[in-house]
C-alpha cells in the first residue's frame, strides 16, 4: 500500500507508515496519545491549545504523552521536569488487587507501631475492605479453605474470586456452595502441579468476602465510581473527584448465577438484551443519587438528609486518602508524572462504605448522557490542574491558590511541607533560635484527618440532627 505524504513524498507500509510521513515538525508543542480510551477528549483539549498530535511513540520532543499501557518504551524518553506523562509507572501498588491489598496491610502494620497525634483517625482495614485472601500465598490459601470446612451451605458466606490485574469483569466468578469451593481448591492444586512444567504462569487472584446485602436503588445493585487524581508526584498534589453511579439492568438476586446481576460495569451490562432500552438508567449522576436517598431513605430517618454529598463523600475521601498514604513512599516520584485513578465503592444495607478496587486508566467513554457530562469535565480539569501545578513547580511559584481547581477537592498538599521547609531553612540562617515546625507535616488537608465518621449513619443522626452540608 502506498500513500502520498507532505511534499509529494511516497509513503509505503500502510496507515501507520503514512502517519509517520505526515508527522508534524517544527517547534510544537506536540502531544502523543496512545490507544483509544479518552482519545477524543484529550486530543480535543490539546488541539484547542494549539498543540499538534504526533503518532511516533519514539519521539522525545513531546510536551504531553498520554498512553493506555505502561510499556517501557513509553517511559524511556521521558524527561523529568520538562514533559508531562500520564500514568505513574508503578501505580500497580494501588491499581492491582494484590498490590493494593499488600500496600494497605503493610501500612496498617507499620503505622500500628508508630504513635499518631490525636487528630489523625486511621481506619482499620476491616472497616472499609472486605476480608480478602491471596490465593498465590500458600498460608493464606490454606487459611481460607480451612475456614470453609465444616460450614453448611445455609451458614456459608458467598465469596468472589478476582484476578489481580484484569478488568471488565474478566476472570471473576462466585463461590456459593461447598461443591464450588472444593472445585476451586482442586483447580488451584492442578495449577500448582502445572507450574512445575515450563509454561506460562497463571494469573494470580484473590478471594474476597462478597457483600451479600448491598443497599439497592429501585431493587437494583449499584456501585459508585469516584476519582483519585495524583496531579503531581514531586511534590505530591492529590485530589478527590466525584464520578457517577453504575447500576445493573435487572433486579438484584443473590442466588443468581449470572455475573450481570452481581457486577455493575457497563461491559457486562451490555450483555443484557434490554441494555439498549435501559442504558440511560444504568448510570446516575451523584446529584440524582443524592435526591433518591433524600426522598426514599432520609425521610424515614435511615440516613441524614444529603448523606450522599455529606457523610458518604467524606468517607470516600477518608478511604482514598488512607490508600494514598499507604503508597506515597513507594510511587515513582518525578516531576511531570501524573495519574487519574477510578475508585469503586459499594454501600451495604447498613450504609457502611466498602472500597472494592482502584483502577488505572479508568474508562473514559461517553455513551450515555450522565457520562457525557461527567467524563469530559473530569479529564479537562485533570489536565488543567496537572499543567498548572507542573508550571508552578518549574517556576518555583506558590502552589495555592489553584486557578484551575473547580470540582476536584484537595486531599493532600505535599507542597506545604516543601515550602515551609524552604522557609525554615532561610530563617535558621538569619536567627539564633529555630522557628516552630509545621505541625501538619504534609498530612491530608481539610478536615479529613480528624474525621471520625460513625460506621452506621444512624449514629450520625443521634450526634448531629442538622443536615449534612454538600461538600
Amino acid at each position: 500500500m502506498e500513500q502520498e505524504g507532505p511534499g509529494g513524498r511516497r509513503c509505503r507500509g500502510g496507515r501507520k507508515q503514512a502517519r509517520r510521513c505526515q508527522e508534524p515538525r517544527g517547534l510544537g508543542p506536540f502531544f502523543f496519545f496512545g490507544g483509544v480510551n479518552g482519545a477524543t477528549i484529550v486530543s480535543g483539549y490539546c488541539e484547542s491549545r494549539g498543540w499538534k498530535r504526533i503518532h511516533d511513540r519514539n519521539r522525545d520532543d513531546f510536551k504531553l504523552k498520554w498512553c493506555e499501557t505502561k510499556s517501557t518504551a513509553n517511559y524511556s524518553n521521558f524527561r523529568e521536569g520538562e514533559q508531562l506523562l500520564f500514568q505513574i509507572p508503578n501505580n500497580g501498588v494501588l491499581t492491582t488487587k494484590i498490590g493494593l491489598l499488600c500496600s494497605l496491610r503493610e501500612y496498617e502494620r507499620v503505622s500500628g507501631k508508630v504513635g499518631h497525634g490525636q487528630q489523625l483517625r486511621r481506619l482499620k482495614m476491616d472497616e472499609f475492605v472486605p476480608a480478602t485472601f491471596r490465593m498465590d500465598v500458600t498460608a493464606e490459601r490454606e487459611e481460607f479453605f480451612n475456614q470453609q470446612e465444616g460450614v453448611c451451605d445455609a451458614e456459608r458466606r458467598m465469596w468472589i474470586c478476582k484476578p489481580t490485574g484484569l478488568n471488565r469483569g474478566r476472570g471473576i466468578f462466585l463461590l456459593k456452595s461447598r461443591e464450588e469451593v472444593e472445585a476451586f481448591r482442586l483447580k488451584l492444586q492442578l495449577l500448582d502441579n502445572g507450574r512445575k512444567r515450563p509454561q506460562r504462569r497463571p494469573q494470580a487472584c484473590v478471594v474476597q468476602r462478597y457483600i451479600q446485602k448491598p443497599l439497592l436503588l429501585d431493587g437494583r445493585k449499584f456501585d459508585v465510581r469516584s476519582y483519585l487524581l495524583i496531579a503531581c508526584t514531586s511534590p505530591y498534589m492529590v485530589f478527590f473527584g466525584h464520578g457517577y453511579v453504575r447500576l445493573t439492568c435487572g433486579a438484584y438476586d443473590p442466588d443468581s448465577n449470572s455475573l450481570c446481576t452481581h457486577l455493575t460495569n457497563q461491559y457486562l451490562q451490555k450483555r443484557n438484551p434490554l441494555y439498549g432500552q435501559l442504558k440511560e438508567d444504568t448510570v446516575w449522576s451523584m446529584r440524582n443519587f443524592n435526591v433518591y436517598v433524600n426522598e426514599r431513605l432520609a425521610v424515614g430517618g435511615a440516613v441524614p438528609r444529603d448523606w450522599v454529598l455529606g457523610a458518604f463523600t467524606k468517607r470516600m475521601q477518608q478511604i482514598m486518602t488512607q490508600c494514598f498514604l499507604a503508597v506515597k513512599s513507594k510511587l515513582d516520584r518525578r516531576l511531570g508524572l501524573f495519574d487519574l485513578l477510578g475508585c469503586d465503592f459499594m454501600v451495604d444495607e447498613d450504609f457502611k462504605v466498602w472500597l472494592l478496587e482502584m483502577n488505572c486508566n479508568p474508562a473514559l467513554h461517553t455513551n450515555c448522557e450522565v457520562l457525557k457530562e461527567v467524563v469530559p469535565r473530569t479529564v479537562v480539569e485533570t489536565l488543567d490542574l496537572s499543567l498548572e501545578i507542573f508550571h508552578k513547580c518549574r517556576l518555583r511559584q506558590p502552589m495555592l491558590p489553584l486557578a484551575s481547581q473547580r470540582d476536584f477537592v484537595l486531599l493532600y498538599n505535599g507542597a506545604c511541607l516543601s515550602e515551609k521547609n524552604s522557609s525554615r531553612g532561610s530563617n535558621q540562617k538569619n536567627a539564633k533560635t529555630s522557628p516552630k515546625t509545621c505541625t501538619s507535616k504534609s498530612e491530608p488537608v481539610g478536615k479529613i484527618q480528624s474525621l471520625t465518621l460513625a460506621a452506621h449513619p444512624r449514629e450520625d443522626i443521634r450526634k448531629n440532627s442538622s443536615p449534612s452540608k454538600e461538600d
